[in-house]
């Protein structure tokens, strides 16, 4: 496998754990749940890229690291997959992921890689994954769902101190198609703390799911 991602790009992923890079125009879109969302405007498309910090009080970081990383398993508490694997294209490895979109709009569909690694920082444990779409991965595109070509999602994980987690995350994907800008305000304002509970009921489930497999 080629290498996707940079140890620059890992580097620069959990150093905001510890220091926020929010300077060059971003502000501050919502905070709840001990989450603060800060958001960037993007002038090229409208559309905004976002930073997330906070703390999941409730699961360790090397746990969210499993859960996350787990394809079959976000089927199982993720009700806006419609269809996720990862498999061989051409001699690739790539993740395909279909997004269930509320009536009238099309479904959305990414094609993407994605790289873990479990870092020593100077004996700080921290968990990061990176991710981004893979255009040149040959996976042809559905009828009736739009293919999203340009996504990519840092996540930095480390202990709180208290059994929880330090929570670091970067996206940004460009839906295409003509979403009204206040859908896709409404779904990162209420979507990204959905996602965030809906991840820690997952972490705390996950050992009956290993269980029963």
């Amino acid at each position: 496998m080629s290498l996707r991602f940079t140890d620059e790009e890992f580097q620069s992923a959990w150093k905001e754990l510890d220091e926020p890079q929010l300077g060059g125009g971003w502000e501050l879109f919502v905070e709840t749940m001990g989450v603060k969302i800060y958001r960037l405007y993007d002038k090229e498309t409208g559309l905004y890229e976002y930073k997330v910090y906070g703390v999941l009080t409730t699961c360790t970081p090397e746990l969210c690291a499993d859960v996350y990383m787990d394809l079959t398993y976000r089927k199982d508490w993720d009700g806006y997959v419609k269809e996720l694997y990862e498999k061989d294209f051409d001699g690739q490895s790539a993740i395909y992921w279909e997004v269930k979109y509320p009536f009238p709009l099309s479904n959305r569909d990414y094609v993407y890689v994605r790289e873990r690694k479990d870092l020593d920082v100077d004996g700080r444990k921290i968990w990061v994954i990176l991710a981004k779409s893979s255009p040149e991965t040959p996976c042809p595109e559905k009828s009736g769902v739009l293919r999203v070509k340009d996504y990519k999602q840092s996540v930095s994980l480390e202990s709180d101190g208290a059994g929880g987690t330090k929570l670091f995350m970067n996206y940004f994907d460009n839906p295409g198609g003509n979403i009204p800008t206040w859908l896709v305000n409404w779904a990162a304002k209420k979507g990204v703390p959905g996602f965030l509970t809906d991840m820690q009921k997952a972490c705390s489930n996950y050992k009956n799911y290993c269980q029963k497999k």
